[in-house]
């Protein structure tokens, strides 16, 4: 999926209008539309507004990099996360893998 086709989905999850996401953005309806039909690519600028409204990194907003399937609260917790001590960093680790493990274990019951 292209920047048109994440940007439109992303609009539609928030409930969100084109004259709504236009407004937060500051810029008009009518380029949302051109920017979602994907007729025109949003600048750099405007494209880093796109996805703060949403919640999102710029490589989620593209598609693109390693990052592109995290929306900004996960990449903050990948983060903190390494900014740990390694022994905080490893508890951190230990509980999770367990979390994990139990997930999988419902789900494979499921």
């Amino acid at each position: 999926m292209d920047i048109s086709g994440r940007m439109m989905l992303l609009r539609k999850d928030k409930g969100w209008s084109q004259t709504e996401l236009a407004k937060v953005v500051g810029c008009s309806r009518e380029i949302i539309s051109k920017y979602e039909k994907g007729g025109v690519t949003p600048s750099i600028d405007i494209a880093k507004k796109i996805a703060d409204a949403f919640g999102v990194s710029l490589d989620h907003l593209a598609g693109e990099g390693v990052n592109a399937s995290f929306d900004k609260r996960t990449l903050q917790r990948i983060q903190d996360i390494e900014d740990m001590r390694p022994e905080f960093r490893e508890c951190v680790f230990t509980m999770l893998d367990s979390i994990i493990r139990d997930y999988k274990t419902q789900q494979a019951y499921s």
